[in-house]
């Protein structure tokens, strides 16, 4: 079995039926040649490769100080890789079937307290139609945890009178989000006094518009985020992104259960929804003390 054959079938068989983008096949590649010049270099057969000889090489990754995500996306690779060879029968194992991915350091997301978004929804002042505008996607964005694209995508429609927002999310995916009272009525009042000052095309779908009446783009709502952030007094590098991660923080602070959460993030697996567990330890621990029986003190029974 030649190596380089296996490796060029495998690629193809991501580009043409796994459907994965040049860019993605290049980086799986990349990955698999390291793992061939591994190969080559213990004068080792592929179809006796054995899970002692993936530690070993997985080993040396860390001994050349390569970090652990990208170890642990060599791994994946070759995990994938290997799966692929067992399917056409090349090989009766996977080598990597119970090999662990080396544990990534957890970068919990940077979030805003209640108090500074009650101050940075609060900031836009309604004296120009613009205002009218921020105010309503900066509550409609906390308000539904949307991401920046998501946000300008939106079009007139989208948010209907029950209150009930509709965006199109990753993977061309649709959800419905309900939406807060006050979004509601920023976003009421932005479509009553504002927007038609800023359309100059009555035919524009966008829901929010720049200056020039055409569609707000995700830099054009950074700037504006930023610039609002200063105005209340916020301290903290801001990002779009932020406002999302507030509000699956919050939620959870006030009772959320993980899965509604979930739901309304538009997250395809409940892990990735569980890192906002961990960015609010003081609160777990008061109510771990208000409610269980080993912790309520007797006087509050």
């Amino acid at each position: 079995m030649s190596l380089a054959h296996v490796f060029d079938d495998y690629c193809s068989f991501l580009r043409i039926e796994k459907g994965l983008s040049d860019n993605t096949v290049q980086a799986y590649s990349a990955d698999l040649n390291q793992f061939r010049t591994f190969l080559t270099k213990e004068k080792l057969d592929l179809r006796a490769v054995e899970p002692k000889d993936v530690a070993v090489f997985v080993r040396l990754l860390e001994e050349q100080s390569i970090g652990a995500r990208s170890r642990a996306r060599k791994v994946s690779a070759l995990r994938s890789f290997f799966d692929y060879l067992v399917d056409e029968q090349l090989i009766k194992n996977n080598p990597c079937a119970y090999l662990a991915s080396p544990k990534l350091p957890q970068n919990l997301p940077l979030i805003l307290s209640e108090q500074e978004v009650v101050a940075l929804l609060d900031a836009p002042t309604l004296d120009k139609p613009s205002g009218y505008r921020d105010r309503a996607m900066l509550e409609v964005m906390y308000g539904c945890g949307l991401r920046v694209s998501e946000l300008v995508g939106l079009n007139v429609g989208d948010i209907d009178e029950l209150g009930f927002v509709r965006c199109i999310g990753k993977g061309n995916k649709e959800r419905i989000i309900p939406l807060g009272r006050h979004a509601t009525k920023a976003t009421a009042d932005y479509l009553n006094y504002a927007r038609g000052r800023l359309v100059t095309n009555h035919r524009e779908r966008a829901l929010f518009v720049n200056s020039r009446g055409g569609r707000l783009t995700r830099q054009g709502f950074w700037k504006i985020l930023k610039g609002w952030a200063k105005v209340a007094g916020i301290k903290k590098e801001i990002s779009p992104h932020m406002l999302r991660h507030s509000f699956a923080t919050h939620l959870l602070r006030h009772g959320a259960d993980l899965r509604s959460v979930q739901e309304m993030l538009g997250h395809v697996d409940l892990t990735t929804t569980q890192i906002y567990t961990h960015l609010d330890k003081g609160h777990l621990r008061d109510v771990y003390g208000k409610t269980h029986p080993r912790a309520v003190k007797e006087d509050e029974e």
